[in-house]
């Protein structure tokens, strides 16, 4: 199951079965030939399309595509990035980030970090334990370490602040 979202924020539920594509529950019936490196021609309820994929990021997955000239950007969401989203763990529309929070109560088991340390975003700070099930946590964005406010074996709550930046 994908999510595909366009920059005016429309959104399609896309489930991709062993013999047929779902495009919000019913079946999307289509045609497409490839016409070159990232180019395709696209036949859909009659009409012809020529699409190009412009640009890919595939860590923050999104696509850029010109579809007849017109270009149309896309975000992409799978299964982990909805549940990330269900269970209130996305970082995605953070802006500046002066501190991590835990995002569930849980058993802080390692920190991969130290104060003074420059971090990157998406560089591992710590693991969290929560429901049986060991959780990187992962730096929201470039900064260094300020504080610490944990340690090791520590239990925490729902939105303790566990590192300062």
């Amino acid at each position: 199951m994908l999510q595909i979202k366009t920059a005016n924020d429309k959104t399609w539920q896309v489930d991709i079965q062993k013999d047929a594509i779902l495009l919000n529950g019913s079946p999307f019936n289509w045609d497409i030939s490839p016409l070159g490196p990232n180019r395709y021609h696209i036949i859909k309820d009659d009409k012809s399309y020529t699409a190009e994929l412009v640009e890919a990021d595939y860590q923050a997955k999104t696509f850029t595509f010109k579809i007849n000239g017109i270009k149309q950007t896309v975000s992409a969401k799978d299964r982990f990035d909805l549940l990330l989203d269900k269970l209130g763990m996305s970082n995605a529309n953070a802006q500046k980030v002066n501190d991590v929070k835990a995002p569930m109560p849980g058993l802080i088991l390692e920190i991969k970090v130290q104060p003074g340390q420059e971090v990157k975003k998406g560089d591992p700070i710590m693991i969290l334990e929560a429901m049986k099930m060991e959780n990187i946590l992962k730096s929201p964005g470039d900064g260094v370490v300020k504080e610490i406010k944990v340690a090791v074996k520590q239990n925490v709550e729902k939105n303790q602040i566990l590192i300062q930046f």
